[in-house]
């Protein structure tokens, strides 16, 4: 071998060593991150859940001095962008935005999914929070939660409800089961084909995000009942809890961080650290409650905890109501 030949050999040898190195430092949980973080939405770019991403995204970023790319894989009501995560190298450098939707509602309701929440994920913390609010149109003789009852069961040929998800489903499926009020279900495409049909008068009532809807309880066009919350809105004060209405409901949708299974503990509580930080930070607050959207920001631990719970009981309710989807 000449000496161009072990010349050459000698700077492979070193280049393939200094790639090394940086790979090794890049998955180090002690120097992480060491470059970009994936953060994955289930959703197309202007929801709510692509915009919690943006905003807490961009603070994340600042404070870990990397870039923070948001990337939208929508699909199959987000079970495309979590099977995506699931499958992902446990690095700490691609973290999903889980919505209770995909996390806790589809393993209700799908005979089968490609993955499991509690035995695929880590749960990092709790971002955002969501309340329910059941509507009817500002036409219906029914005033109050205890009006819609009565009328569901003086007609059950007549009374039924506009779902456009699962999670609007089992949600409404609650209350049925909890009050005992008989209601079919009328599947619709999107949320506002939902609303709409409520203000039509096609469909007796619905449950939907308390957010998106909240113009048109304000504008007089859909009149509030309840909110599926342990405590009243600030945007709406006179609208009572279903609770305080006589209906023992509660379904508060969320949508929190998560990371695959094997992610390194190090890793897992630098991020809850920072999310949680990040929560508290006034703008963010500000930024959420201009969604109608609650920051949360709680431990790995705390979050787990709302997880299995929340799973537990839309389990019991699917089965309850036979819902059952298959793929």
């Amino acid at each position: 071998m000449n000496i161009l030949s072990r010349l050459l050999l000698a700077v492979v040898a070193a280049g393939v060593a200094v790639v090394a190195s940086l790979a090794q430092a890049a998955e180090d949980p002690a120097k992480y991150p060491a470059r970009a973080i994936h953060i994955i939405v289930g959703f197309t770019p202007g929801g709510g859940n692509d915009l919690i991403a943006r905003i807490v995204g961009q603070k994340l970023s600042e404070s870990l001095g990397q870039p923070v790319i948001i990337e939208n894989k929508p699909g199959g009501g987000a079970i495309l962008a979590t099977e995506y995560v699931a499958r992902s190298a446990p690095d700490g450098y691609t973290l999903l935005v889980g919505a209770s939707g995909a996390m806790v509602i589809s393993p209700a309701v799908y005979a089968r999914l490609n993955y499991d929440t509690m035995r695929d994920f880590i749960p990092v913390s709790e971002l955002g929070s969501f309340p329910l609010i059941l509507i009817v149109s500002a036409k219906s003789p029914c005033k109050t939660l205890a009006d819609l009852v009565t009328y569901a069961k003086q007609n059950p040929d007549k009374a039924n409800y506009s779902s456009s998800s699962a999670a609007f489903q089992l949600a409404t499926e609650l209350f049925k089961q909890k009050t005992g009020a008989p209601m079919q279900m009328i599947p619709y495409k999107g949320a506002n084909e939902s609303v709409v049909a409520v203000i039509s008068g096609e469909v007796t009532a619905t449950i939907a995000d308390a957010g998106p809807v909240s113009s048109q309880v304000n504008g007089g066009q859909v009149r509030a009942l309840g909110v599926a919350a342990p405590k009243r809105m600030d945007e709406m004060p006179d609208v009572p809890t279903m609770k305080e209405a006589g209906a023992d409901v509660e379904a508060v949708l969320w949508s929190g961080i998560f990371v695959p299974k094997e992610t390194a503990p190090a890793i897992v509580k630098k991020l809850e650290a920072e999310f949680i930080r990040i929560a508290r930070i006034p703008d963010v607050v500000s930024r959420l409650k201009l969604l109608n959207i609650e920051s949360v920001g709680n431990s790995s631990e705390e979050f787990s905890k709302i997880i299995a719970a929340d799973l537990e009981r839309w389990v019991a309710v699917a089965r309850a109501g036979n819902i059952k989807i298959q793929q």
